[in-house]
Parts: structure tokens; sequence; C-alpha cells
């Protein structure tokens, strides 16, 4: 669900305007007006790049004339170090640009490679790994974009596209069923989940007709029993006290996806640099 090119170039434009202000002061004293430099950005940590669309849309919202080559793959496990991409044009233009280009690539580029590391350890489980909507305000699109790019599955985009009856919601209902029954009353044809937190929530949701059930804070001899009474009458998905070290054992029980609100919350940067030479005029 990568946004549309207009989406993206907003999304720069704003973010430019953040850093630079009125002028980027270092940069108007200390480098020559007209002065052309070759920039190089470099992974220097293993994972999977993504966001080059933004950080090539920072370099020629500053230089429409920049020059611009790709020198790796996106969306691909690489080790490090390794050459991602470079960029010839005016020095100041390229200063002024680089911390904005390399922010959406290093955030965009962590999402991707902590999903990528989930779906590595599920791997041969049958398991699809889920984001959240635990994203940055205003980069739920491009992040949500990045889990795909590191092999991971996107859940619902909003409020809007799926019915997804919490604890609150069931609390306001009257009870998991009769929140079920209301919301296929009101949207029949919208994709429906409901939050389960105990065996009888999963009995009640499976009575009103529910499909999916999100189990949430279960252990996995909780998530396997479950699995079992279930035994395929709906679709299964583990969320909430999930970590990195018992993923596997979580996603070994049955269920069919688990849901990682880290992907998008907590994920590390991925380290990237940004280096300029200057070019002979």
């Amino acid at each position: 669900m990568a946004p549309d090119v207009q989406t993206l170039d907003q999304l720069v434009l704003r973010a430019l305007q953040e850093d630079i202000g009125d002028l980027d002061l270092t940069s108007e004293a200390t480098v020559p007006a007209g002065l052309r430099a070759l920039a190089t950005i470099t992974q220097k940590a293993d994972g999977v790049v993504y966001g080059l669309d933004a950080a090539e849309a920072a370099f020629m919202a500053l230089d429409p004339d920049v020059e611009i080559e790709r020198l790796g793959p996106e969306a691909r496990w690489r080790q490090a170090p390794a050459p991602v991409l470079r960029a010839t044009g005016n020095a100041r233009a390229l200063l002024a640009a680089e911390r904005t280009a390399l922010n959406f690539l290093q955030r965009l580029s962590g999402v991707a490679t902590l999903t990528a590391r989930c779906v590595q350890a599920v791997e041969g489980t049958g398991v699809k790994i889920l984001d959240t909507r635990k994203t940055t305000p205003g980069l739920r699109a491009l992040e949500k974009a990045a889990v795909v790019a590191g092999g991971g599955v996107n859940h619902r985009a909003g409020l809007y596209d799926m019915v997804l009856i919490k604890e609150n919601h069931a609390a306001m209902a009257g009870g998991v069923g009769s929140a079920v029954t209301a919301a296929r009353k009101a949207f029949a044809d919208v994709p429906l989940q409901v939050e389960c937190a105990t065996p009888a929530d999963v009995e009640e949701a499976l009575a009103a007709g529910a499909t999916r059930l999100l189990l949430d804070n279960m252990d996995p001899m909780q998530l396997r029993a479950i699995a079992t009474h279930v035994a395929g009458r709906a679709l299964l998905e583990a969320s909430g006290g999930i970590t990195f070290d018992t993923l596997r054992a979580h996603a070994q029980t049955g269920v069919d996806f688990i849901s990682v609100g880290a992907l998008t919350h907590s994920a590390p940067a991925l380290d990237l640099s940004l280096l300029l030479d200057p070019l002979p005029g």
C-alpha cells in the first residue's frame, strides 16, 4: 500500500521544510555557489533497504537536474557494507536534502529489516507476519509498504477497511457475541475480526458467526489448545506479549497469523551513511 507519487512528494516536501526552514545556513556559508558534487549512500549494517523513492524525491525536490543511480536492490536482504545510491548534482542542494533523504531511508529500511527477521524466525511454519496500526502519524502507507518489502503482510490500513472488534467495542456492545451480530448487521460485506481474550470469548465469537479471531495475550499452550478446538472453523491471529525470542514458539501452535506492533513502533533504524565528494568545475 505504498503512497502514490503525489502523496509521497507532499510528505517529502513537508519533511524538507521542517528541516531547512528558510535557509541551510551552514551550506550557504561554506559551500561555493554552483559547486557540483557526488553523493554516495552506503548501507553499513546487514538488512533490507527500502525507501529509495522517498530519498530520491528529497534530492529531486531541491535540484530537479540531479542525476540519480540506484546501486543496489530494494526489498532484498544484503550484507554490509554495500552501496545503495549515487546522486550527482548541486552540492548545496545535496547537503540540504541529505538528512531528510536518510531519515526516510533509515526509518523505512529499519521497518523492512525487522520484518524480514521476524519472517525468517517463523520460516517453515506457514504463519504470516502482520503489521498493525501502531505506525508513525502521517507515514502509515510508507511504513506498511516497508513491511511488505521485508516479507510481511499488511493488516487493515485503518478503521475504514475492516471491522475489528476489540475489548472496548465488546464492552460497549454488551459482549463479544452481541458485537459480532451488530457488526454483521451493519456491514455484512466488510471483513470482520474479533478479539478474544479467553476460551469463552472464542466460543461466543464462533457462535455469532465470526470467521477470524484475534487471540490476545495468550501463551503458546493456550494458543495450541484453541487452535485444536477451533479446528479450521476460523482463521486465528496471535497478538500481544510476543517477543522475538518467543515468536517461533507462538508460530508453531497452529495459528495462521502473528501481528507484531514492534515492526512499526519500535524498529531500529538501519545504519546508512552519505558521503559527498566535490566534482571538478
